[in-house]
């Protein structure tokens, strides 16, 4: 079992220039905007305010980036990613004009970021079907290259009832649901991400 055991914010960047240099993996987290990202962030990495939320939802434009350790438990031997924090897409009050700024500062970004190698596309589990959500999903899938992977994660599972998390799994089999009041399916992505981000283990069946 691998598991995070450090975690540290980097640097923030507005544009490709700005980031890291290209080396350590890294694992890119988007969605749209107040998916619940920071918390997932913060429930993955152990840590209660690596990532902060801003008060008004879309309003974050930087891309954020943060060191994480983890530690094969088995071998003892440890491991370096770089976790991504991208800004929110696709709220509501702003759609139009934050859509736009998403697209203009991070397009050259997801696209020829080569050290990326694990897209989480983080989707509400109270509104799983949103077109601006299949319209990103659809974007990703059209470049991802061949050592890249994509997957879904549904945040805010606690907020569903049980019929409406049995109707989220049968339309969206083997769905990671997380919780962050739970820390439901946040164990199980915080393996997954070291399966594929370090041990090069292949992408999930979609």
């Amino acid at each position: 079992m691998a598991r995070i055991i450090d975690a540290s914010f980097v640097t923030s960047a507005s544009k490709i220039d700005e980031a890291p240099p290209e080396g350590i993996g890294e694992v890119v987290f988007l969605g749209r905007s107040n998916v619940g990202k920071s918390s997932l962030l913060n429930a993955l990495t152990h840590r209660k305010n690596l990532a902060k939320s801003s008060a008004t939802p879309g309003k974050t434009r930087l891309i954020n980036y943060f060191d994480v350790t983890y530690k094969d438990d088995e071998s003892g031997e440890k491991f370096r990613l770089h976790f991504v924090d991208l800004p929110g897409f696709g709220y509501a009050k702003v759609s139009k004009s934050m859509k736009k700024e998403w697209q203009r500062s991070l397009v050259e970004f997801i696209e020829k970021r080569r050290t990326i190698r694990l897209f989480i596309h983080l989707r509400d589990a109270r509104h799983p079907d949103e077109p601006i959500d299949d319209e990103v999903k659809a974007y990703i899938e059209s470049f991802i290259g061949p050592d890249q992977c994509y997957i879904e994660v549904f945040t805010k599972g606690d907020k569903l009832n049980q019929k409406e998390m049995g109707a989220l799994l049968r339309d969206h089999p083997g769905a990671i649901v997380t919780s962050k009041m739970k820390r439901k399916g946040v164990e199980r992505l915080e393996g997954l991400i070291f399966d594929i981000a370090v041990k090069g283990a292949p992408c999930p069946s979609k």
